[in-house]
């Protein structure tokens, strides 16, 4: 005897069909809050909005990838660590802050070992095998990377060379800038990011090394006169992916990501160049004289390089001192 008529017992199906696959859809879906330190206007962070978008779009929706600028999700310092517990599963952070955690996180940072674009790609090269190992040994696959403006000199009067700087009261942040301050005869003079103001106009500071972002956002035309394209070093920042969180990625989906990451690599160190030549142009603009160094400034300026680049790599040990000798072949 037939209790329950066909119509119902199809249904019945129907219903545990849905119930089973519905968690897997759930499980299949995924969400990444990306947190970046910096400001959405900012072109490396519309580089990482551009990759996140697009990993979304081209993932097919197994992925969608969100990302929280300006520190909102995390304040900057602690973005690597948030990535590192799984906190958050993908992140962006300026790596070279990071350098006394592990000296390949600081390569980029050494003053005059890659001064322009194309050196600096050939060190990012040359030492990514060990800046990959660095960061997978802390839980944390590296992804891609964004490429900053050259670091330039920033002083209240001219300077022709190496010389020129002796006595003189250089912003030092770190331990690399007082090295770099005392090799060039300068005084070094300890100065936070939000005091520059405040140092140059009241005579605590008198030079610093710094990018054309932080000529134009702090309008240093204010407080200095001269700005040289001394290209002392152009820093990084990482985004990288948490180990477990990109392991549980199906294979397709990780070949989305990999693909969008090196895209994005790709159109950021190319977005950079255009950027610095607006920031210069604005320096000049506000009467700020944008200078090339002298050949004599170069070859000091290089040779302070040198002695600090070796430093690095004693510090660094023998992984390091192979990076270094690779890079310099």
């Amino acid at each position: 005897m037939n209790l329950c008529p066909k119509s119902s017992i199809a249904g019945i199906v129907a219903g545990l069909i849905l119930f089973v696959l519905a968690p897997s859809a759930a499980i299949a879906a995924d969400k990444w809050d990306m947190p970046a330190g910096y400001s959405a206007k900012n072109y490396v962070t519309k580089g990482y909005i551009a990759f996140a978008e697009a990993v979304t779009k081209n993932s097919g929706g197994k992925l969608t990838v969100v990302v929280h600028p300006s520190g909102s999700l995390y304040k900057a310092s602690e973005i690597l660590r948030a990535v590192r517990s799984g906190q958050a599963p993908i992140g962006a952070r300026y790596i070279g802050a990071h350098a006394k955690e592990d000296p390949i996180f600081g390569i980029d940072t050494v003053p005059f070992l890659a001064t322009d674009g194309e050196e600096a790609m050939k060190l990012y090269r040359t030492s990514k095998p060990a800046l990959e190992a660095a960061l997978n040994k802390r839980g944390m696959k590296l992804l891609f990377t964004a490429i900053w403006p050259p670091q330039g000199l920033f002083t209240k009067k001219e300077i022709k060379s190496i010389a020129d700087m002796k006595g003189v009261k250089f912003r030092a942040y770190d331990a690399m800038t007082v090295k770099l301050a005392r090799l060039m005869g300068a005084t070094p003079t300890k100065t936070e990011a939000t005091e520059i103001g405040q140092a140059f106009s009241t005579g605590v500071a008198e030079s610093m090394i710094a990018s054309g972002a932080i000529g134009v956002f702090r309008k240093m035309w204010d407080y200095t006169s001269h700005f040289y394209e001394v290209n002392a070093w152009l820093p990084k920042s990482v985004v990288v992916a948490n180990l477990d969180a990109w392991k549980k990625l199906d294979a397709a989906t990780r070949k989305v990501v990999l693909a969008e990451a090196a895209k994005a690599e790709k159109a950021i160190w190319a977005a950079m160049i255009p950027t610095n030549e607006n920031y210069k142009k604005i320096m000049t603009k506000n009467g700020m004289k944008v200078l090339t160094p002298s050949a004599e400034l170069k070859a000091g300026l290089k040779k302070v390089g040198k002695t600090l680049g070796d430093e690095w790599a004693k510090a660094a040990g023998a992984a390091g001192q192979r990076v270094i000798g690779a890079y310099r072949q």
